[in-house]
Order: structure tokens, then sequence, then C-alpha cells
């Protein structure tokens, strides 16, 4: 439990560090924060379209063996990511190594749960796990803020890079079950990555190439937005798939996926409320940190101790329910988080107003990490135990798939609709301002209409003394400014609040008694 819940931990640490850290991460490397959304979302893209590939890896060689390799390459990565000197080299490093490591890390680790634990233990070690997240999701913004602000976010990753060797040291703890005499479906892999990773990229561009129609100076085919041809593009392809798969069940090979297993009513109940979990999460977890460290100039650390509520509630909800409720509505509780993260994030919308100070996020911090809580102490269970164990590997990685494609679209979604809203806010802002010289009003137009970057007034400041706009003029902007981003982020959350209603429709799918548990016959069903 102890080397699979640190490296449960380890996934979701650095991405914690990376949120509260952005503005610095992107003014060390000479890039902008939309910069480390491509970063962000990059590294979400490669896990989401290698899960199903790393699942049926552990499969064929050995899950322990597998988790061995994933940590040796993440913990590679660390480095790079830590001696990164421009965006590029952090891609390299944390987006393509470390994603490539945890896509082999994450499956292996699901399936690890059912190999050492009996299926009436599961709901309670999934707990753990989630509680090791939350763990993460706690200790992230302060260790990352605190190191940030006093010394260096480099010095995070080279801390991840000592808890790989450590891992390393224990995993021969971890008991496996024996590799099985399996295929690897190459050509449903490369569709699976094809397909999916055309759509995210697709979506993740939207803010500078438009949704259709396309901007201008941006790319486009036969008058449209590339970003529509890459979104239908990749969803054809993931059709294909769906149908190459089933090809390959048919003639008795072993495919990728089994397509069977996703008519199992609870498991794809599960997969999506996990997907749309993670979208929501993702994309609020985006904007929280710009409004507290852009918007309001926080730093690091300071911006951390604002989310840390989050963290602490998190934890107790994802440990504390199978604790106090090992027997509870697994339904239920999915439906009473869900609830607790939408109110919370409402209050987000109603909180960006001109005026708002950083204790506007209290208590929407405590209502979306008991809700995220909540949701986490029962999902992991439900999808393990919708299969039987000898499967656990490749619902490992549909699940796994599930919430990084949910987590890369969510950032790049509610990223391109906050950078849009705030585009379309500002420039209408400074047309519609008559104390704007209307050459100013020109230039910025033709200079921005692609995307405005999401700064802070004293980046604006800067930028405009060394354009040389007067004073008066600069103050006119700057407010504008200051309303524009408000306006984005309201938009950012209200969208976040409507993909959170939405993801109940996908709760009736969960069962309502715990794994191991026999549902209770009412006088009807006995009749």
């Amino acid at each position: 439990m102890t080397v699979l819940a640190s490296a449960q931990f380890l996934m979701t640490l650095d991405s914690t560090v990376m949120n509260v850290s952005m503005a610095q991460v992107a003014s060390d490397l000479g890039t902008t924060i939309s910069g480390i959304q491509v970063a962000i979302t990059m590294y979400t893209l490669v896990m989401a379209t290698l899960m199903i590939t790393g699942g049926k890896i552990g499969t064929i060689v050995g899950r322990r063996r597998v988790l061995a390799i994933g940590i040796v390459i993440y913990g590679i990565g660390a480095l790079v990511t830590a001696a990164s000197p421009n965006v590029g080299v952090l891609i390299l490093g944390w987006s393509g190594l470390e994603g490539l490591g945890a896509a082999l890390i994450m499956p292996a680790v699901v399936a690890l749960v059912a190999s050492n634990f009996p299926p009436a233990k599961r709901a309670a070690t999934y707990g753990i796990l989630a509680a090791s997240c939350a763990a993460a999701v706690a200790a992230g913004p302060l260790i990352g803020g605190a190191v940030t602000t006093y010394a260096s976010w480099r010095y995070v990753f080279l801390g991840e890079a000592v808890v790989v060797v450590v891992i390393l040291m224990l995993i021969r703890r971890v008991t496996d079950l024996p590799p099985a005499r399996a295929h690897l479906d190459l050509v449903g892999s490369l569709l699976s990555v094809v397909g999916l990773g055309s759509v995210i990229v697709g979506v993740l561009r939207s803010s500078e190439w438009g949704w259709v129609s396309a901007k201008p100076g941006a790319p486009s085919l036969f008058g449209a937005s590339l970003t529509l041809w890459l979104i239908i593009g990749g969803l054809a392809i993931v059709y294909v798939f769906t149908l190459w798969e089933s090809h390959v069940a048919q003639t008795e090979r072993e495919p990728l996926v089994d397509p069977a297993i996703l008519r199992n009513r609870q498991l794809s109940g599960g997969l999506s409320v996990f997907f749309f979990q993670y979208l929501v999460q993702a994309g609020v977890f985006f904007t929280i940190p710009l409004f507290l460290s852009v918007v309001l100039q926080l730093s690091s650390l300071e911006t951390g101790v604002r989310i840390f509520p989050l963290s602490v509630a998190l934890l107790v909800a994802a440990a504390g329910i199978p604790k106090i409720a090992p027997r509870c509505n697994p339904r239920r509780v999915v439906r009473f988080g869900l609830s607790l993260m939408t109110l919370g994030i409402m209050f987000l919308v109603a909180g960006m107003n001109p005026g708002a100070s950083a204790a506007v996020v209290a208590i929407p911090m405590l209502l979306i990490g008991l809700g995220l809580g909540a949701i986490a102490s029962q999902l992991g269970a439900v999808t393990v135990s919708a299969v039987p164990d000898s499967m656990s590997g490749e619902v490992g990685g549909l699940q796994n798939t599930a919430t990084n494609l949910g987590a890369s679209l969510g950032t790049a979604l509610i990223g391109s609709v906050l950078i849009a809203t705030l585009t379309s806010a500002a420039l209408a802002g400074i047309q519609s301002d008559s104390a704007i010289p209307g050459s100013i009003q020109q230039e910025a137009v033709a200079e921005f209409s692609s995307g405005i970057p999401f700064i802070s007034d004293a980046q604006l400041v800067e930028g405009l003394k060394s354009a040389g706009v007067d004073q008066a003029t600069s103050d006119q902007i700057l407010q504008v400014n200051r309303t524009a981003r408000l306006d984005a982020l309201r938009v950012a959350f209200g969208l976040a609040a409507l993909l959170s209603i939405g993801t109940f429709f996908f709760t009736g799918r969960l069962p309502t008694v715990q794994p191991g548990e026999v549902a209770p016959v009412t006088a009807a069903g006995s009749a």
C-alpha cells in the first residue's frame, strides 16, 4: 500500500505544483500563461492517449515490472524538467517523459490493488489511494508555493527524482500476478493515440485558430479553421478504432480494448463520471490559480495557502467516508459530491466581481474539496469491481484514459474559452472607450485579434510603458483589462458549473451497493 500510494502521490504532486507556479515558470522560461497551458495539456494528453496501451503492456510484461519501468522513465523526466532552459525542453521532460512514465504507472497501480487486496477491502484501498492524491493536492500548493517563492520550482522536480529512488527500493514488496500471454494491438494503439490526440490538440488551439471560422492569420482548410478539422478527423479516427477493435475481437485475436467490457453498464457509468469529474476539476484547478496569482498578484506560496482548504477537505472526505460509512450507497455519495462541487463553483461565479479579494475562494475551496473527495472515495472500486480481476489491467488503462482525457480537454476547453472571452471583452472595451486614441484601438485589434494573453496589472503596465503609451491611456487600458479578466473568469467558471451539472446524467449507471455486497430484493423484484 505504501508503494502504490507513493506512486499515486507522485503522479498528482507536480500537476498541483505547476498550477500554483504557472506565473513564475512562465517568467523563468520566457513564455506566457498560454505556453504553460500547452505544457499542462500536453502532459495529460500524453497520458490520455497512452493509458490503454500502458495497461495492456502491464498485462503482457507484468504490472510490477511495468510499474518499475514507468517510475524510472518518470524520474528521468523529472530531472530533464528541473534543468529546462525553455518551454520546449519543459514539454519534453514534463509533458513527454513524465507523461509516458505515468501512462505505464497508473494502470499498473489500479491492477496491483486488485492483486494485493480482496474485493471486500478494495473500496477502502481506493479511498486510501484517493487520499494519497488528496495529500499531494494538499502538499503540492504549499511545497510548490514555498519552494518557488523562496528558491525555485526546479527543486520540486529534483525532489521527485529522490522519491522515485525510494519507490524503486521498496517495489519488491508488492505482490504481482504472473504476466499473461497476450498480443499488443499496434494498429489499435496507433488509432487511439492519433484519434484522441487530434481532438485534444484541436480544442487546445481553438482560442488561437477559431472554432469554425479561421481567425486572421490562422491556418485554415477549405475556408474552415483547422480546429474544426482536427476535432472531426479525431472523432472519425476514434470511431474507426472502435470498428477495428470489434474486428479484432471477432477474429479471435487480442484487442487493445475488448468492446464487450464497454457495454458493461456499471463500468461505462463509472468511466463517464470519471471523465466529467476530471474535465471540471482540471478546468477549475487551471483558473483558480490564475485569479489568485495573476489577478490578485499573490505569490506562489500565498496561492498555495489559499488552495490548501480544498486539499484538506478532499483528503478528509476521500479517506473518511469509507471509514465512517463502509456500506454507503455509491451512487448517492457520488451525487452528493457532485452537488457540493457544483455549489462551490457557483460561489466562484458569483464572486468574480471588481474588488474581489482572496477571501472569495475560501468557501468554494471547502465545498469543491469535499465534493471531489466524496466522488474519489467511490469511483475506483466501482469501475474495477465491474469486471473480473483478470481484466483489472485493461480497466486501469480505461479508467486513467478517462481521467486524463477529461483533464486534457478540461484544461484545453476551459482555458480556450477563458482566452476567447478575455480577448472579446478586452477588444470590445478598448474600441468602445472614447478616451483611448483611435490609433491605439486599431493597433490593438490588429495585434491581439487572435488572442490576448492573461497577464497581471504589473506586466501590462510594463508593456504599455515600453510601447510609449501615455499615462492617461495606460490607465484606461488597465481598467478595461481588469474588467475583461473578471468576465473571462466568470464565463470559465460558469462553463465548469454547467459541465458539473451535466455529469448527473451519467450517475444512473452507478451501483447502489458496495462491491461484494448483494443488492436488496424488492417485493416487485422477487415477484
